[in-house]
């Protein structure tokens, strides 16, 4: 389930209930339809998306914007960022080993 919020330009995609890899997959999907610079607010009850979805998105280019469980539920406000096919993101220059 999802709704936008008009008055922030930010967008719910609410996982509740969905186990991994689910919401991570859902998270990707909806990005792939938004802006750059559009927010999307994930809500989740699997516990392991405090963990997976930050994860995805440092590998894709895209900025966790906040992450905190809230009793038994898991908020996380990620920026989207664009990135050229084939190129890490910035976060992953930096721990990629060199190669000889």
């Amino acid at each position: 389930m999802s709704e936008a919020n008009d008055t922030d330009n930010t967008e719910l995609l609410d996982t509740r209930g969905l186990l991994c890899p689910l919401p991570v997959i859902r998270t990707q999907n909806r990005i792939k339809g938004l802006a750059p610079g559009a927010l999307l607010d994930i809500v989740a009850s699997d516990p392991g998306t405090l963990h997976d979805i930050p994860t995805w998105c440092r590998i894709h280019g895209h900025e966790v914007v906040d992450a905190h469980r809230e009793q038994h539920e898991v908020h996380i406000r990620i920026r989207v960022h664009r990135m050229a096919r084939g190129h890490l993101a910035p976060a992953m220059i930096a721990t990629t080993p060199d190669v000889p």
